[in-house]
């Protein structure tokens, strides 16, 4: 694969498991995570690759989340993140390589802004189609669609925010990758790359099942914001100059 060095392939592969471990754990984060660490190795592993591997982990984590499922809450945020696909899907059709740099390192940052806020919606109808809607929109983008709908289950309990993040985010991952095939941003070279990093996949989540009830995700919350705000930068200005 003359694209991309073995070093980044192995960076990439703990770039993924860190961030599957991380979603293991809380939740989300595998975008919020891996997606600013992916993009600073090297931007092919963004958006695409990137949604897959996240597909195939929310298939393990809802498997394991399952008993805790509740999909009444579920639906409204799925109904929001069909719009917001279908929205990101036109975008990329007509982003240029730059613009979706400058695009991507907006979204991260916006992503940043929505985690530091201090926001505390409901969890509503309203609110889970809004969160949905934008979590949909940023997540075929930038494979990071985790903070909008994070912020409407940050009061629940850990379990239900497991299980329904899982669910939803199921369902968003299958939606942003059709959108990435029909707008062209997942091909021949894309499905190599998530070939090649999905042990990352396998790995963080066998690592999360010994760790979600031994390390609090506040304590990571400040370094994961910082690496998402760092390529975040990074994305705008590649994207300017």
């Amino acid at each position: 694969m003359t694209d991309v060095t073995l070093l980044q392939i192995v960076l990439a592969n703990l770039a993924v498991a860190a961030g599957a471990c991380l979603q293991g754990v809380a939740g989300y984060g595998i975008g919020t995570l891996s997606a600013p660490l992916l993009f600073l190795i090297s931007p092919l592993f963004v958006p695409g690759p990137l949604t897959l591997n996240a597909m195939v982990l929310t298939v393990l984590l809802l498997l394991r989340n399952r008993a805790n499922l509740s999909f009444r809450e579920v639906r409204f945020a799925i109904g929001g993140d069909v719009v917001g696909t279908l929205l990101a899907a036109g975008t990329l059709v007509v982003l240029s390589a730059d613009g979706f740099e400058l695009a991507f390192g907006l979204l991260i940052l916006t992503a940043v802004g929505l985690s530091v806020a201090g926001l505390r919606p409901p969890l509503s109808p309203r609110s889970s189609v809004l969160a949905g809607a934008a979590s949909g929109y940023m997540g075929t983008i930038t494979a990071v669609g985790g903070p909008p709908i994070a912020l409407i289950y940050q009061n629940e309990s850990g379990p239900l925010v497991r299980a329904n993040l899982s669910a939803f985010f199921l369902f968003a991952s299958s939606a942003s990758i059709v959108a990435l095939v029909l707008s062209g941003y997942i091909q021949a070279r894309e499905l190599m790359l998530f070939a090649v990093t999905v042990p990352g996949v396998f790995a963080g989540y066998l690592l999360s099942g010994v760790l979600v009830h031994r390390i609090p995700f506040a304590a990571l919350r400040p370094v994961i914001l910082g690496i998402a705000a760092i390529a975040g930068v990074a994305a705008v200005v590649r994207g300017l100059s």
